[in-house]
């Protein structure tokens, strides 16, 4: 009756795309519990202290809901690079695995289905994004695009600069860039002229 009791106490938390052991001690379930819940198929364990419901249904695009649930288990994570690009629409990549920022000197959690990046300067174009009721950080356009010119291969690098400026509904922000670039240190300025030219 005491494990029944406490799985109820779940149920706001079980709404989410995914909860963390902390949210649910607050919510009067001890951990041990949680691991009970993951024997009997209650709960599925996403990572170190991360579960979520088996057959919860998020809200929001399929598409996202897998992505959405890895950036909000991750803490501090930051979507970036091809997910960030696939995101915008920036690139023909298919992302295999979800790409996440992390700060440089911490340690990553354990998840087969995610690449994790480390980065200093976390907190520039950090911007939060929202599908549905669920909030994210995501690194913005512009310091998506120079990610890419330091972490990728040049041509996809390219490719998503074009389709920056190509992009409708959206217009180009070169200030921007130019000063990402220069904090990032990356000589952007040649790969401007040849994609505004």
């Amino acid at each position: 009756m005491k494990h029944r009791s406490s799985y109820e106490n779940l149920v706001r938390l079980r709404d989410k795309p995914c909860f963390t052991a902390a949210e649910a001690r607050k919510a009067g379930v001890h951990p041990s519990l949680l691991s009970y819940y993951v024997k009997k198929g209650l709960l599925q364990r996403l990572g170190r202290g991360v579960y979520m419901e088996p057959n919860a249904t998020t809200p929001v695009s399929f598409q996202w809901e897998e992505l959405i649930r890895i950036a909000m288990s991750v803490p501090n994570g930051v979507v970036c690079l091809i997910s960030a690009l696939s995101y915008y629409e920036l690139t023909d990549e298919l992302p295999r695995k979800h790409w996440i920022a992390i700060p440089h000197g911490t340690t990553a959690p354990k998840r087969k289905e995610v690449r994790f990046i480390r980065m200093r300067n976390m907190s520039l174009g950090n911007a939060q994004e929202k599908i549905g009721p669920f909030s994210f950080q995501i690194f913005d356009r512009e310091r998506t695009i120079i990610d890419a010119f330091r972490y990728l291969s040049r041509e996809i690098a390219i490719k998503s600069l074009k389709a920056y400026f190509d992009a409708k509904g959206h217009k180009p922000d070169i200030r921007k860039i130019k000063e990402y670039a220069k904090k990032l240190r990356v000589p952007i300025t040649p790969y401007l002229l040849t994609v505004t030219t």
